[in-house]
């Protein structure tokens, strides 16, 4: 089947879209992919609207921003549809399925809430192409974590690469995720704690910019060691997986007084720790991490990884995937698997109690 799948992830930086063949447990083929960024007026909304997703106690409450928040999304995910197919040369019936993720504005799955905005039947009326979407809700309703998704794609796209075991899928969007896909299969994987949504925050609140461009202003400053400690003393990484995170679990409390170059320093510094302590949950020290998102643009975060997991660091694409389009083609794969009702999620990603399939379908 020819699938797009569309990620917006906890960046809130934009919408990446990619189209891949599959049948779900395969590639055949990946397409081309492609990035619709959200606007700065877009993107204040989104953040109040994270703000104003805590007051929810229930999936289908829109408080304060989010309604407003979810109507952006929507129309953001269908103009980056549009003007996708146009650019490569397609027709709304050359694709099979779109698979929408949706933004995440609260993720409390030790309540059994979990919700990402997002109207999917619109989305399929607009686009004319079958939706699906809501993918995390039934791993989270079943007593899972509905988190991390993507892993159970991991090992379909590393498959066919010549690559060691056991070895890691290191996923830095806002929110950092693992995957470790052993040498007999084993698949383990969790959020490991902030990845570039707390430098992001800082840097847009004091410049207007939206990321660290290659890690530049924080290779220019200072670790303060003493708010390392204090960011790193929180009791997420001594939980032992399944074990997932909302995009504002952690704060930037620590590093608030020093001077911008140094808290983003301090604050790259608190993403390679907590990926760091996150390998000492894996069954295996890998012999190769993969990294994939925005963190892998960050020349300082990769050095600081290479210097403290002691093992083979790589972006995605120098391994012949793609970091920036790997989590839209999960979601292309995972839209498949959801049609086919294959699982979506197994007791090693989530804490699902048994592998279990998901996601909602709306046809146009």
């Amino acid at each position: 089947m020819r699938a797009i799948g569309l990620m917006s992830g906890t960046s809130l930086d934009g919408v990446d879209v990619a189209l891949v063949e599959t049948n779900g447990e395969r590639i055949e083929a990946f397409g081309p992919s492609g990035y619709r960024p959200y606007t700065t007026d877009e993107r204040a909304v989104l953040a109040q609207a994270l703000a104003d997703a805590a007051a929810i106690s229930d999936r289908t409450e829109r408080p304060g921003a989010v309604a407003e928040a979810e109507a952006i999304v929507t129309d953001a995910h269908a103009e980056a549809v549009e003007r996708f197919i146009t650019d490569h040369g397609l027709r709304a019936d050359d694709v099979d399925v779109v698979g929408f993720h949706g933004q995440t504005v609260l993720h409390r799955p030790g309540d059994r809430l979990t919700v990402q905005i997002g109207d999917g039947p619109a989305l399929a009326r607009r686009l004319g192409v079958q939706v699906v979407y809501d993918f995390r809700a039934a791993d989270v309703a079943a007593g899972g974590q509905g988190a991390p998704l993507a892993p159970t794609i991991h090992p379909v796209l590393v498959r066919a690469l010549d690559l060691p075991r056991p070895l890691a899928v290191l996923n830095l969007g806002g929110v950092g995720n693992v995957t470790f896909i052993g040498a007999d299969g084993a698949l383990v994987a969790f959020d490991t704690g902030p990845a570039n949504s707390l430098m992001d925050d800082r840097l847009l609140r004091e410049t207007g910019e939206a990321f660290d461009r290659d890690g530049a202003i924080a290779a220019s400053g200072a670790v303060d060691p003493a708010a390392l400690a204090r960011l790193m003393d929180h009791p997420y990484f001594d939980v032992a997986p399944p074990k997932s995170l909302d995009r504002n679990a952690f704060d930037a409390g620590a590093t608030d007084a020093l001077p911008l170059a140094d808290a983003l320093a301090t604050l790259a510094a608190f993403t390679v720790e907590s990926v760091v302590r996150a390998a000492a949950h894996l069954p295996k020290p890998p012999t190769l991490w993969i990294v994939a998102g925005g963190g892998a643009r960050n020349p300082t975060l990769l050095a600081g990884l290479r210097d403290r997991l002691q093992a083979e660091v790589k972006t995605a694409d120098a391994v012949g995937l793609s970091a920036d389009a790997l989590e839209a083609q999960a979601f292309a794969v995972l839209a498949v698997r959801s049609l086919k009702g294959l699982p979506l999620t197994y007791p090693g990603t989530t804490g699902a109690p048994r592998p279990l399939t998901g996601g909602a379908l709306a046809r146009p």
